[in-house]
């Protein structure tokens, strides 16, 4: 039998920027967020394996002494993660940690919400569907440049096959990385590798000030056959709302809000 997978991550709950539903919102642009969110979902249902891969929660935001979110209350965040979990009516959920500086350091407020949704949750995943091996894992390195991109995963890819000849991993068909926000794949006749669009829109403390780089908010998605045989694609949307526009100088400031 067909199984779909849908592959989420990066949701940043409690950011002001960060995937919340509507009993959380205090904005338009969180509306919009958890609308766009809804609707991807809604277009791919039903879904059979949902992924969620890291940095559910945006935590206390300690480098900015917890300023740019809705509540630094972790107990909160998950709440606002499992509602975003729960809307996709999967028949299993899967999950795996994400950064400690996000999820805590002391403490894995991840595995909490794994608990209230039903997930069974680790650090790395590896899954056979129908014969199809997903190595699955939030964090791998980042590229300042555009070209850049696809080396971590194929780095990675490199490693599992090390990993794999010494019999300590399954050799991975599809590897799935995230973190970055930013949607990059590469592969081969036998391989696929890729890093996930995020759930948090722009505009984060972060995000803002510290990296260059484009951002891609969106989900990706797998229909895997009996026979192994796997087809695959992605929604990426545009922030309209997020669309940045210059101050046109010696006109007023009005002029440029126009």
């Amino acid at each position: 039998m067909s199984k779909r997978l849908c592959v989420v991550a990066d949701f940043h709950s409690g950011s002001d920027v960060g995937l919340t539903p509507p009993k959380w919102q205090t904005t338009e642009l969180q509306a919009n967020l958890w609308n766009l969110y809804v609707n991807m979902i809604e277009n791919i249902k039903p879904i059979d394996v949902l992924v969620v891969n890291g940095d559910s929660i945006d935590g206390k935001a300690s480098r900015w002494g917890s300023t740019g979110l809705i509540t630094a209350d972790r107990g909160e965040q998950s709440k606002m993660a499992a509602t975003a979990i729960d809307i996709a009516d999967a028949k299993e959920i899967y999950m795996t940690r994400g950064t400690p500086y996000h999820s805590g350091r002391s403490e894995d407020w991840e595995d909490i919400i794994a608990s209230m949704v039903g997930a069974t949750i680790e650090d790395q995943l590896w899954l056979d569907i129908n014969n199809v091996i997903f190595d699955v894992k939030h964090y791998i390195p980042g590229s300042q440049v555009p070209y850049g991109r696809h080396t971590a995963v194929a780095k990675d890819r490199v490693w599992n096959l090390l990993w794999a000849e010494m019999g300590q991993q399954p050799k991975s068909d599809i590897l799935i990385r995230s973190h970055v926000h930013s949607f990059n794949y590469a592969g081969g006749t036998t391989w696929l590798a890729m890093t996930t669009p995020a759930l948090q829109g722009l505009g984060s403390k972060f995000g803002s000030r510290i990296p260059s780089g484009t951002v891609d908010y969106g989900i990706t998605w797998f229909d895997i056959e009996e026979n192994g045989d796997f087809t695959w694609d992605w929604e990426i949307v545009l922030i309209q709302s997020q669309k940045t526009k210059p101050y046109i100088v010696g006109e007023g400031e009005e002029d440029a809000k126009d």
